[in-house]
C-alpha cells in the first residue's frame, strides 16, 4: 500500500497552511495580552491553554459532525464563510482602531480563554469552514483523515505555544511593538475577512 493510503501529506500541508494563515498563532499574541497581560504567569498560562483547548474542541466537533449540523440547521458554507469573514473583520476593525484592548472589564468578568479567545477567535466561522471543506476533500480516505486530524493539532500547538510565551515577546519588541503587531494582525484579518466574504458571495453565485 502506498503511503499516502496512511498519511496524505500533501492534504496536511494544505490543511496546516490554510489553519494557521485564518487561525493567525502570532496574531493572536496582542489580543491575548490585552486580555490577560495584567494577570500572572500562571494564570495566562491557564488560560493559553483552555483557550486552545476549547478551539480544539470546537474544531474537532465540527469536523467529525459539522456537516451533519449544517444540513439540519440548513446553513451552506457559502453562508458560514459570509458570517465568518463579517465576524473577523469585526475582529479587525478592533485590532486597527485599538477599542477594546485597554478594557480591564472583560478580564474580570468573563473567563476570555473560552469567549473571545477559544471561539470565536481562533476557532471562529472561517476556521470551521476551512475545517468541513477539508473533511469533504478527505471523501472516505483512512490517510487523508489522518493528516487533517494531526494538520488540527499542529496548528494549535502552535496557537498554545505563541501564547504561552507571549510574555517573552512582549518583553523583546515592548509595547510598542505589540501596538505594530496588533495592526498588522488586524490588516491581515480584514484581508482574511475580505476574502471569505468573497468566497460566500461567489459560492452563492455558483449555487444559483
Amino acid at each position: 500500500m502506498a503511503l499516502q493510503d496512511f498519511f496524505d501529506a500533501k492534504l496536511f500541508m494544505e490543511a496546516t497552511i490554510t489553519l494557521v494563515v485564518i487561525m493567525d498563532p502570532p496574531g493572536t499574541v496582542p489580543v491575548f495580552l490585552s486580555l490577560t497581560g495584567r494577570k500572572s504567569p500562571a494564570v495566562r498560562a491557564k488560560a493559553a491553554r483552555q483557550a486552545v483547548l476549547v478551539s480544539l474542541l470546537v474544531i474537532t466537533l465540527f469536523a467529525v459532525a459539522g456537516q451533519a449540523i449544517l444540513s439540519y440547521l440548513g446553513i451552506g458554507i457559502p453562508a458560514l464563510q459570509g458570517a465568518g469573514g463579517l465576524l473577523l473583520l469585526l475582529i479587525a476593525l478592533d485590532l486597527l482602531t485599538g477599542k477594546g484592548s485597554n478594557d480591564p472589564e472583560v478580564a474580570e468578568d468573563v473567563n476570555v480563554a473560552l469567549v473571545p479567545l477559544g471561539t470565536p477567535l481562533l476557532a471562529g466561522p472561517g476556521a470551521i469552514a476551512a475545517t468541513i471543506v477539508f473533511v469533504r476533500q478527505a471523501n472516505g480516505h483512512i490517510g487523508a483523515y489522518v493528516a487533517l486530524a494531526a494538520a488540527i493539532i499542529a496548528v494549535h500547538f502552535v496557537l498554545f505555544t505563541c501564547m504561552r510565551y507571549s510574555g517573552v515577546v512582549i518583553r523583546l519588541i515592548k509595547e510598542s511593538g505589540i501596538t505594530l503587531l496588533a495592526k498588522i494582525a488586524g490588516l491581515l484579518l480584514a484581508a482574511i475577512a475580505v476574502e471569505l466574504v468573497a468566497d460566500s458571495v461567489r459560492g452563492f453565485i455558483a449555487g444559483t
